[in-house]
């Protein structure tokens, strides 16, 4: 991580002691923090990162990429991808990868293939990450509809013409059954059952949108997989069904349809009632648009469909107990769509991305706490493009090896963990009214805190949905109390304009699209978490430190303690 130093006035001005009430305005934000208050466990649920196109893990960015999530995470990261059974011969396009694992001899007998799905797997696991097994897709030999197989859909195309042969069911359940209780056998052999036993595996993505077939037939294929994975691996946790978000009526519905199958429903591989189900996994997008010129995204959709799928769970009693992947948690819903195409995607290089995802992640534990479920992990789509232009407005989180701001959101997520400690911002827009009306009217100026055993840290963010930053900044006052050292080591992360922004300095260069080597190396500076001032240690007053700062809109901060 990079440090700027700066100028002793503004080390007075940002993190020194306040009791003057001439530095507090009128409009002056009060954020207070109680470290002796626990509130809840603090779970990593953003350390789970997922992507369409497989075949980039093993590339070099993808595997630089890789390297970095691993060291800023204090948990194996959990990393879910598509097209791990799709056939094709290892050559990656924009949504679109493949294995080859499965093909058939002229006499119709199975043919197995591992080594590219390995290359995947043993990346993830080098660096001690664990695989999200999505099984899917449909190998070409056993696709109901083989032909057209591999479809060949580009930004701007319409979003239908991704569904060819890939997407259809089995024509042999028997077959599709083996398939994968030969793969699982694999990864018992090949990591050693503990490991591949510790893993979450699914089947298939989103069934009501990405299966060409009905809601019984991906039952049918449900059960059949889970039939054959848990031969060869009796103690691997699966679920699913990974619908589309909960809030509309047809991913809700489908939802509760799957979880009645595998409570009561007959299974079609075993025939007795029920199917094994080890955690539930649903969708939840946010819906952007363009309003006057300007992007506004809709983060009270994205949180919706949380809400509604958490109360979906919780209706069912006999499920609740059971941990929830919300398998794609994203702004939007298409990670390849650019925004030369789709100009409601225009957030994704700057500031905006990494303050929704400050905002949108800290009101997953309000929420679980609220229905009382258990809450796994969220799944970002997000990961990088090979061979495409330099801040193109994919939705990814680096751009030919450099960091994007958004993926210093994360950096100060891996900053946190322990516990939740009591915090409470007079400029926090409540989750209730985000999930009603998401952030149209007042900016949320929120806080999430945490608190280890030496340390705490304290995540603000000034978001709002509308892409519009030339506004004044938020004058934040922060009091933190239940401190118990005379003196504290403070250090101000920041996520702004001018700090943790590759993005600004590529746009000061002239946005090159051939960068020097030199350019690069800056590229790749200014990409890193930086300081907003230096660290400085500040006396303790009857176990509190008060402090002052601004915040301008889409910033982060993260305000981390040690003693």
């Amino acid at each position: 991580m990079n440090r700027k130093k700066t100028s002793l006035p503004f080390i007075l001005t940002a993190l020194s002691i306040l009791f003057a009430s001439g530095i507090v305005q009128a409009q002056t934000t009060l954020v207070t923090v109680d470290l002796n208050q626990r509130t809840g466990e603090m779970k990593p649920v953003w350390a789970w990162f997922g992507y369409d196109e497989p075949n980039y893990t093993y590339m070099e960015n993808g595997k630089k990429l890789l390297t970095e999530m691993s060291r800023f995470s204090y948990v194996p990261v959990n990393v879910r991808t598509h097209n791990l059974m799709t056939s094709g011969d290892g050559t990656p396009a924009l949504k679109w990868g493949s294995s080859n694992m499965y093909t058939e001899d002229a006499q119709g007998n199975p043919v197995y293939y591992w080594h590219i799905v390995d290359s995947i797997f043993d990346t993830y696991i080098e660096r001690g990450m664990r695989p999200l097994v999505q099984i899917g897709f449909m190998p070409e030999a056993l696709s109901t509809h083989p032909t057209p197989y591999q479809h060949s859909w580009k930004p701007g195309a319409r979003y239908d013409e991704i569904y060819t042969g890939w997407a259809y069911p089995p024509k042999d359940y028997d077959k599709w059954r083996e398939l994968v209780y030969q793969w699982a056998l694999h990864c018992k052999e090949r990591y050693g059952e503990r490991e591949a036993s510790s893993w979450f595996w699914e089947v298939w993505n989103e069934p009501d949108g990405y299966l060409r077939g009905s809601f019984e037939e991906y039952c049918k294929l449900y059960d059949y997989a889970v039939d054959g994975l848990l031969k060869a691996l009796p103690d691997a946790r699966v679920g699913g069904p990974h619908t589309t978000g909960p809030g509309g009526k047809r991913g809700r519905e489908y939802l509760i349809g799957f979880l009645e199958h595998c409570i009561r429903g007959t299974n079609y591989a075993t025939g007795a009632t029920g199917s094994p189900l080890h955690y539930i996994g649903f969708h939840a997008k946010g819906g952007p648009r363009i309003i006057d010129d300007r992007v506004r995204m809709n983060v009270g959709t994205q949180l919706r469909d949380v809400e509604r799928g958490f109360a979906t769970v919780a209706s069912f009693p006999e499920l609740k107990h059971l941990p929830i992947i919300i398998g794609e948690f994203d702004p939007d819903g298409c990670a390849a769509c650019s925004d030369d195409y789709s100009p409601q995607n225009a957030y994704r290089n700057g500031t905006l991305f990494s303050s929704t995802i400050a905002a949108s992640f800290a009101r997953l534990y309000p929420l679980a706490q609220k229905y009382g479920v258990n809450l796994e992990g969220a799944v970002t789509w997000s990961f990088e493009f090979e061979g495409q232009p330099w801040f193109a407005g994919f939705r990814d989180l680096y751009t030919n090896g450099v960091a994007k701001p958004v993926l210093n959101a994360y950096r100060m997520y891996g900053l946190m963990g322990g516990d939740l400690v009591d915090a409470h911002s007079s400029g926090m827009v409540s989750t209730d009214s985000i999930c009603k009306n998401s952030v149209r009217g007042q900016a949320d100026i929120g806080v999430l805190a945490s608190r280890k055993e030496q340390e705490s840290a304290i995540m603000l963010w000034n978001y709002h949905d509308d892409d519009i930053t030339d506004v004044p900044p938020a004058c934040i006052t922060l009091d933190v109390k239940g401190l118990r050292s005379p003196q504290v080591l403070v250090t101000h992360y920041r996520i702004d304009e001018n700090h943790s922004n590759a993005y600004t300095v590529w746009k000061e260069m002239g946005s090159p699209q051939q960068p020097t080597p030199e350019q690069v190396k800056k590229l790749e500076r200014s990409g890193e978490l930086q300081t907003y001032v230096s660290p400085a240690w500040v006396k303790v007053t009857d176990g509190k430190i008060s402090m002052s700062l601004e915040l301008p809109r889409q910033g982060v901060s993260l305000i981390k303690i040690d003693w």
